[in-house]
């Protein structure tokens, strides 16, 4: 991985801190029993990335008039659009926008669809809901970075509503070969990657290994 790319990929769980203790729960399989806990753990954890974009986005300088007096201080310019892949992405959508909460908001329908008489799946995304993305910032949230896919169609879907001026990509675990092909599919100059941990491997699923499991089925319940 070249100098470049290193600099746009940050991961916060490396360091012991509140970061890595909320991830130890949400992927301990005891503690993740506990749907509000795990939901809220993965909020907690979507405010910290939030606080940490917010020190890479635009300000000013604006007079502010308290009871006692007046300061200059530093305002964000512009809220970034949040962006999330429905159903596992929604508590960590959350915990983003409790920071950024004048946010524009974006949704993209994604999910696995079996192949029929082979092996694997393909991806499908149903549809995108989004204000115009030309010139926004954007954070791009999913929680599981497994093969890419899911995270490269919604690049894809995100970039016909604009193009954005940059993208934040967050995930709270990523495999490598996931990290891999979507550092080869969008351009560096382009995306800020913010990660919780990277995991070396995928099982036959095209699931993390470790990982913490199914993050929406933990969040909301199995499906059909």
């Amino acid at each position: 991985m070249d100098t470049d790319l290193k600099e746009n990929i940050h991961v916060l769980g490396e360091q012991p801190s509140l970061f890595s203790q909320f991830l130890i729960e949400v992927r301990d399989r005891h503690i993740q029993k506990d749907r509000v806990k795990f939901r809220r753990n993965i909020g907690r954890l979507g405010e910290i990335f939030a606080y940490h974009i917010s020190q890479t986005l635009e300000y000013n300088r604006r007079h502010v008039m308290t009871p006692l007096g007046t300061l200059e201080m530093p305002s964000l310019l512009n809220e970034p659009v949040i962006i999330s892949i429905l159903r596992a992405g929604l508590p960590l959508h959350q915990g983003i926008l409790n920071y950024f909460d004048n946010a524009d908001n974006g949704f993209v329908s994604a999910y696995r669809k079996d192949n029929e008489n082979q092996n694997g799946f393909e991806v499908k995304v149903e549809y995108i809901a989004s204000p115009c993305l030309k010139d926004r910032v954007v954070v791009l949230a999913d929680p599981m970075l497994a093969t890419g896919a899911s995270l490269a169609l919604a690049y894809d879907a995100i970039c016909k509503l604009g193009p954005p001026a940059h993208i934040h990509l967050v995930s709270l675990i990523a495999s490598k070969i996931g990290l891999q092909n979507i550092l080869a599919k969008i351009p560096s100059t382009m995306m800020t990657v913010w990660l919780g941990a990277i995991d070396e491997e995928l099982n036959e699923k095209s699931y993390i290994v470790p990982g913490l499991g199914d993050a929406g089925d933990l969040a909301y319940g199995t499906k059909v």
